[in-house]
């Protein structure tokens, strides 16, 4: 190569890189404005929450159904329905826990001094001394009488195949729950 043709080449070369370093450094400098901000077109409203309903009963002011915002307590069902009434024993709830959709709260009365309370009169779960078929585990099924482990499973797989009990007499489609059981668990349980 002849050194005027070598020095031609040297010399774009040069310019090559020259024009490369600063187009480099344009672009990494920015030209200094903040990226435009992309706007929301037609906000999207937020859904709202379906309310639970429902029934407060027992030792209160103004008994009925009653609906109320999700993550509502058992304090904010008897508040609505007037408060406790001084027969009502608030001791006996759990006034702090959530409320189920189709939940019934039973505000029990007050003993008599010196009455002895009925068997099974006990409040064992939750606010009613029901367990909820929609909410409950294995361990809660399996508590119930004549419900083991197995049928506690097959509950809980009729349940989410099904999107939940809205009856208790659902439990009859339950493989292993006929009549008999039913009618053994009806008192025990709410949907």
């Amino acid at each position: 190569m002849s050194p005027p043709r070598r020095r031609t080449l040297l010399i774009g070369l040069a310019v090559a890189l020259l024009l490369a370093a600063a187009v480099a450094a344009v672009r990494g400098r920015g030209d200094g404005q903040p990226p435009a901000s992309v706007e929301t077109v037609g906000a999207v409203a937020p859904v709202p929450e379906e309310p639970v309903i429902v029934h407060v009963t027992g030792a209160v002011r103004e008994p009925g159904v009653y609906a109320l915002p999700r993550g509502s307590r058992v304090v904010d069902a008897i508040e609505r329905a007037g408060g406790i009434t001084r027969q009502g024993n608030a001791v006996a709830l759990n006034l702090a826990s959530l409320l189920a959709d189709g939940e019934q709260v039973l505000v029990p009365e007050l003993a008599p001094i010196g009455a002895v309370p009925e068997a099974g009169a006990g409040y064992a779960t939750g606010t009613t001394g029901l367990v909820h078929l929609n909410g409950a585990s294995v361990e809660d099924l399996d508590a119930l009488p004549g419900i083991g482990p197995a049928t506690a499973e097959r509950i809980i797989a009729w349940r989410d195949e099904h999107g939940g009990f809205s009856s208790v007499e659902q439990l009859v489609e339950v493989p292993g729950i006929g009549p008999a059981k039913l009618d053994q668990l009806r008192d025990l349980v709410a949907p």
